[in-house]
């Protein structure tokens, strides 16, 4: 859309079973910030200038009985897909991290314009990518 005043995804949702796993892999693996948790609906972290969600799907499928928040049932079926921002020396750190935890390394390889990403499985199935920025361009935009 030309002229857009979006600025960038603010936040991202992923579907899953187990908040526990989630709240292990997205937290404790990875080392984001937990910064919001319902227990039995969701929990959410600090990722970066975004946030990532973690739902399960059913809960979130619920119309709201708070009239102050007002959000819409949503939610999805299947394996859902996030890709998280890393520099070069990251992605290696990260990839020693995740095969030292035993999570298996889908893929890694680089890309025809030279950035690397490397894909798992998150404990719900959900399919993580971390990427260097440059393969969309947006080296300047994680600092």
């Amino acid at each position: 859309m030309p002229g857009s005043s979006v600025k960038g995804v603010l936040e991202a949702a992923l579907y899953v079973d187990d908040l526990d796993a989630a709240a292990g892999f997205y937290g404790g693996l990875l080392g984001l910030d937990e910064i919001l948790r319902v227990d039995d609906r969701h929990v959410f972290f600090r990722c970066g200038a975004t946030v990532l969600l973690c739902f399960i799907a059913a809960e979130t499928r619920k119309p709201t009985d708070n009239p102050r928040l007002p959000v819409p049932p949503h939610g999805a079926d299947g394996a859902g897909h996030v890709c998280l921002a890393m520099d070069a020396q990251a992605l290696d750190a990260c990839a020693a991290r995740l095969e030292a935890a035993g999570v298996e390394i889908e893929a890694d390889f680089t890309w025809p314009n030279g950035a690397r990403s490397i894909y798992v499985r998150d404990p719900a199935g959900n399919s993580v990518e971390f990427s260097e920025p440059r393969l969309w361009g947006l080296e300047g935009a994680y600092g």
